[in-house]
């Protein structure tokens, strides 16, 4: 990392930090810390759902499946993402939750990268809190 490049892997990298890959959360020292937006490689078993809705979002998002059936859920409206690529985009203001309707593969990008959307506070391991 000391030439400003960070080669990984995403399922490997996301096991150590809960799915992200980058955002403010990281070392600024690190190639992947990043104010302007975030990345997660979710991985999610069969039945995972989200333990409490987000409201008041500040931020705009993109959510990607790459592989399995996950529902993203919007307040009078559920999109299911089915088929691999299948993609759904929302911002500033729009209350969500999801819910894995099979084990599924979610590559999440969100923007800007700003704290405070943690269901539970930060853990003593340095990575994001849980929830994010």
């Amino acid at each position: 990392m000391t030439d400003g490049v960070y080669v990984g892997n995403a399922g490997k990298d996301a096991a150590l930090d809960r799915g992200w890959l980058l955002g403010h959360f990281k070392d600024p020292a690190d190639p992947r810390h990043s104010e302007a937006l975030e990345i997660k490689w979710g991985v999610h078993p069969r039945g995972d759902e989200r333990a409490h809705w987000v409201t008041g979002e500040e931020r705009t998002a993109l959510q990607v499946l790459v592989s399995g059936r996950f529902r993203v859920e919007f307040p009078g409206r559920s999109v299911v993402l089915a088929e691999q690529g299948d993609y759904v985009v929302w911002g500033r203001g729009v209350d969500h939750s999801w819910y894995a309707e099979e084990e599924s593969v979610v590559l999440t990008v969100r923007w800007p990268s700003v704290p405070g959307y943690a269901v539970v506070e930060q853990d003593d391991s340095g990575g994001p809190p849980a929830g994010h």
